[in-house]
């Protein structure tokens, strides 16, 4: 068999659940079962980069036709590969830390955690390279479940709580809004599919495309917009490399990243334009960006605070969506890639903070960082960039966000990203300055060995990671511009 970009597409979508198949089977044999995990994630990774090298080609497969026009569809485009690419590239990193934090905490069904990881990067996978809304929205349903377990891990009546509401509004939304919505496109269109320049103009008005444009907004709940977002904190009840899953990886990112494939792909940036629901949701990001900070500087919880800077950050990218000038499009791609290093660094930190010296709160960590140097040091790197300082990447988001503000004629956006600048620097660095300040009563130093290696290095990894993504934003950009810059064919 010849090697086309045809079989890579499927490798990318059944090497996770062959990996699936291999962690249940070594699930006895723990060093080998996370062996299996790991080599499915680098030739993964492998698939996915040669994925991206041909997605100029746009290779597709049509699996079955449901009707015409309805079918289970997968595409390439250079959107879905920088997606699958981000989620693939951190899976492997993940599944690094997830050896040290199951082991290190002693975790109980760590064969079962292993397992619905493959399913829910194998979903990912789905989401990303989806040809058509109904595909996206199978392998977005069949995300929410595959994560339900791993939100739930834990199996005390608060895991349990917080996945029933996790797993209740996303499905609530989706089943609501979601599916509604795909099958209006279909009324108004015969098609679902994904078409440069969209497939809603001319066949809808402002008034109808409107209210598909928020039912899609609301519906599609992983991007966490207000006040569809409560899902989002309540699922930290999950140990972290779950939370790193969920903000990083897979579950928030496939979330805002279907947001803006729909803008691009069946909406088009010139029929947004028309769209007067648009001025509205931006108007919703933008306080979401807000209001998401400032509950986070109230939250003690280290991983509740991340989880609220999460719904904030997400909002740039549906922000730069309903914006849909070109910039701004840019600037919401870029985002996904810069939040998710920036993001991941984050928890994993905190991670490593809970296993090795079992602190959870932030009014607890004074002069931890004397002993944990390392992992403060990488948390104040995720952190400057995520605040947007160079040279780390989370800088390049804002600033073509402000400048699709200006080309759009909304300064007040500008003045909203300013202002969660300031927030994102008063939830954020007061932790790395406690993490190195004189020790509180109470203090009792950790002994030395306490956290295993990879419980760092991985957040090490990402951390650099921040850095060598502010130097590669110009084949970034070469790379995502024409999605933004084509237009519908005549």
């Amino acid at each position: 068999m010849s090697w086309t970009p045809e079989l890579a597409l499927i490798l990318a979508l059944i090497l996770p659940l062959i990996g699936g198949v291999g962690v249940l089977a070594l699930g006895r044999n723990p060093d080998m079962r996370e062996t299996a995990t790991l080599i499915t994630a680098g030739t993964l990774v492998l698939v996915v980069i040669y994925l991206v090298q041909v997605s100029g080609q746009r290779p597709e497969i049509i699996v079955f036709e449901l009707a015409p026009g309805l079918e289970l569809k997968f595409k390439l485009e250079p959107l879905g590969a920088m997606f699958a690419m981000v989620a693939s590239g951190l899976w492997i990193i993940n599944s690094l830390y997830s050896t040290a934090y199951m082991r290190g905490n002693n975790e109980k069904n760590q064969t079962r955690f292993y397992f619905c990881f493959t399913i829910s990067i194998a979903a990912a996978m789905g989401v990303a390279l989806s040809g058509n809304l109904l595909t996206l929205f199978f392998f977005y349903e069949a995300l929410s479940l595959a994560t339900y377990p791993l939100v739930a891990h834990k199996g005390d009546a608060k895991a349990r709580r917080g996945a029933s509401i996790y797993l209740g509004i996303l499905l609530t939304t989706s089943i609501g809004l979601f599916l509604p919505a795909v099958f209006a496109v279909y009324a108004f269109t015969g098609s679902t599919d994904f078409v440069a320049g969209g497939i809603l103009a001319g066949a809808t008005g402002p008034i109808a495309g409107s209210i598909l444009l928020v039912l899609f907004a609301f519906g599609i709940g992983k991007a966490a917009l207000m006040p569809v977002h409560p899902w989002l904190p309540n699922a930290m009840v999950a140990p972290t490399p779950v939370s790193a899953l969920l903000h990083a990886v897979a579950v928030v990112k496939a979330g805002v990243f279907s947001i803006l494939k729909t803008v691009v792909y069946i909406f088009g940036v010139d029929y947004m334009q028309t769209l007067p629901a648009a001025d509205i949701l931006a108007w919703i990001a933008g306080l979401s960006i807000v209001i998401a900070s400032v509950i986070a500087m109230t939250k003690d919880n280290f991983k509740a605070r991340l989880a609220y800077s999460t719904v904030s950050q997400l909002s740039y990218v549906t922000l730069g969506a309903m914006l849909a000038s070109p910039a701004a499009l840019l600037g919401a791609a870029v985002q996904i890639v810069m939040h998710a290093y920036g993001k991941i660094t984050l928890f994993m930190a905190a991670g490593g903070v809970y296993t090795g010296a079992g602190k959870t709160e932030i009014s607890q960590l004074n002069g931890l960082g004397r002993c944990m140097p390392i992992t403060f040091t990488v948390f104040g790197i995720g952190a400057l960039s995520i605040i947007g300082v160079p040279p780390f990447g989370g800088v390049w988001p804002k600033i073509f966000l402000m400048q699709g503000a200006a080309d759009d004629g909304q300064p007040w956006m500008t003045l909203m990203l300013i202002g969660s600048t300031l927030l994102n620097i008063g939830y954020l660095l007061p932790i790395v300055i406690r993490g190195f300040s004189r020790p509180g009563s109470g203090f009792s130093p950790m002994k030395p060995g306490n956290l295993p290696a990879l419980a760092w290095i991985a957040p090490l990894i990402t951390a650099a990671g921040t850095v060598a993504l502010f130097f590669a934003i110009g084949p970034l950009i070469d790379f995502l511009t024409p999605v933004f810059t084509t237009q519908r064919a005549p």
